[in-house]
């Protein structure tokens, strides 16, 4: 947690007393990943200010901290442990910046083999708990992917293919099951949405495993294999099932306060399961529970005292119709405001392309709502979610008609008669932020915008992806465009060449140490919007990169939100 201002890894004791910090950095987030096996030592992660070059560190049982990855200009993360609980598995790409290479370590010492080399351009996914085989894809274009198996007991024999197929079908691995016979993955062949299936290793067989009317975002199993825990994306929701796989039956929990369960985990024996409540009113909270028993503990209050939750505003889910008839799902939050008087509104727009606006906590959406603002969070044509056919509706047609979906989501915002229909803003980030920067650029739609780290050159973006983006690489071109080849259009859509036709107020907010939206592009935005005359603000934060993760720069960014708002919407 960021208690300290900074995120770092913390001991929660069961009793419900105090946690306990185990790091502390006061430069750098720290992301706990796992406890070893047996004793107190942990395994966490942590980049340098943003650049997203994760190392994998150890914290010993004196306190002090080991880099497992050491080097420079590499990324490294954990893949998972072996089932003797004496190794785990840790992928990285020293030996080639573009791909990475799988390493199995001791418990004991650390010393390290490589186990697989990724000559061919794989993405490693998962690895079985007997440390035989490792689960890989093979990106063959954004509607397109195959799933691969290397068995480590055979180095001589060729990587197996296991999901061939017809026509263009997205693969993924979710996880192996815990004898390791079967690799439950990901498949959108059946239909629009994403069903979990199991591949039989000795039979070479495939049987559905879990299926629902919305993509199933992931599942796995307790350690000791008896319970399958199965999240589902319903309409921007995450619903959970654990099934007892000895009796086949639901896993019943006593009743739960409001809001979705998240991050269920099951101690080694599997006699608590641990979990996550998170609603749009309150941040996540820890809870245990002792399967058998009757109650639910929780462990954590990890809300502003100062805050009362009544006051804060549930999301409602509603759909609009865009230029085209089609429907366009979203978030809409209503301030408190709206019973007495007619509010502005914001178009919230995620980023990706090809993420989704999703329900649960946002302190920076309820601080700007309770402040007296009405947000829609659009789930725009090429948002994951809404199945195959609408994440694709987009490739190819970013800055047009996702834009209009935009502009058709100010249109509705206009319908509602709480909403005033001159003071509507548009904000996003990332890919958001692009979008923000079209609407600014290429429409005069919108009162005021807020780009936070907005592509804005898609040439240069595309052209200066890290290196180890390799693997999808193409994906990237089949949605938005080859640089190579598709130049002319690609700098058409780029607001930075068009700065001069901005005609309204822009908030520019960035990461210094961003690899993904380098500063320049922000820069250039900048420069590009005052060469018109239009007023701009730009803050920039040193010590950030594409998303920020320190307390204090969120807050200082919120801020800026919120009073670039008062003073121009």
């Amino acid at each position: 947690n960021d208690k300290t201002g900074i995120f770092n890894a913390y001991k929660m004791p069961l009793d419900g007393s105090a946690p306990i910090q185990l790091t502390q950095s006061t430069v750098d987030s720290v992301f706990g990943v796992s406890w070893f096996p047996k004793d107190d030592r942990i395994l966490y992660t942590a980049d340098k200010g943003g650049d997203e070059l994760d190392h994998l560190y150890v914290r010993e049982l004196s306190g002090s901290i080991k880099d497992l990855t050491p080097g420079k200009d590499l990324k490294a993360y954990f893949v998972g442990w072996h089932e003797d609980n004496k190794q785990f598995f840790v992928a990285s790409n020293e030996r080639d910046p573009k791909f990475f290479d799988v390493y199995r370590y001791q418990n004991d010492d650390y010393s390290r083999e490589l186990i697989y080399q990724n000559a061919a351009g794989y993405s490693v996914e998962t690895i079985s708990p007997n440390g035989q085989y490792i689960a890989l894809s093979k990106t063959n274009s954004n509607a397109d992917s195959n799933l691969y198996l290397a068995d480590l007991n055979k180095a001589d024999e060729l990587t197996a293919l296991i999901t061939e197929h017809q026509g263009d079908v997205e693969h993924s691995a979710y996880t192996f099951t815990r004898d390791s016979k079967r690799l439950i993955y990901s498949t959108d062949e059946f239909g629009e949405y994403k069903q979990a299936w199991a591949y039989d290793i000795k039979a070479k067989t495939q049987a559905l495993n879990y299926a629902a009317d919305w993509d199933v975002s992931f599942t796995y199993f307790s350690k000791d294999g008896r319970y399958q825990v199965t999240g589902v994306n319903a309409d921007a929701q995450t619903k959970i099932e654990i099934i007892d796989l000895k009796i086949k039956q639901p896993l019943t929990l006593p009743k739960l306060p409001s809001g979705d369960l998240r991050g269920v985990n099951f101690s080694a024996d599997a006699s608590l399961v641990i979990f996550y409540i998170n609603s749009d009113t309150s941040p996540s909270n820890l809870y245990v529970h002792q399967l058998g028993s009757k109650r639910i503990k929780r462990l954590t209050n990890t809300g502003n005292p100062n805050i009362i939750e009544e006051n804060l505003v549930v999301g409602e889910i509603v759909r609009f119709k865009s230029f085209d008839g089609l429907e366009i799902p979203g978030i809409l939050y209503k301030p408190k405001q709206a019973a007495t008087q007619k509010v502005p509104a914001l178009v919230w727009i995620h980023g990706g392309p090809g993420g989704q606006s999703r329900k649960g906590y946002s302190a920076t959406i309820q601080h700007l709502v309770n402040n007296g603002y009405a947000i829609f969070r659009i789930n725009n044509r090429g948002s994951s979610g809404y199945g195959k056919t609408f994440f694709h509706l987009d490739d190819k047609k970013h800055g047009d008609h996702d834009l209009k979906d935009v502009v058709y989501n100010k249109y509705y915002l206009q319908t509602l008669d709480w909403v005033d229909k001159d003071r509507i803003g548009v904000i996003g980030g990332s890919y958001g932020g692009y979008l923000t920067m079209a609407a600014m650029a290429f429409t005069d739609e919108f009162t005021v915008g807020v780009n936070i780290f907005g592509v804005t050159n898609w040439v240069r973006t595309l052209e200066s992806i890290p290196p180890y983006w390799e693997a999808f690489r193409q994906s990237l071109y089949d949605e938005l465009g080859d640089p190579s080849t598709d130049r002319e259009r690609l700098r058409s859509i780029s607001p930075v060449f068009f700065g001069d036709k901005v005609k309204s107020p822009v908030l520019v907010v960035q990461g210094k140490n961003d690899p993904r939206v380098l500063k320049i592009e922000s820069d250039e935005m900048v420069e590009s919007i005052r060469s018109g005359g239009t007023f701009v603000d730009y803050l920039v934060f040193d010590d950030e990169g594409h998303g920020f993760s320190k307390k204090a720069n969120r807050i200082e960014a919120s801020n800026k939100y919120l009073s670039f708002f008062k003073t121009y919407l």
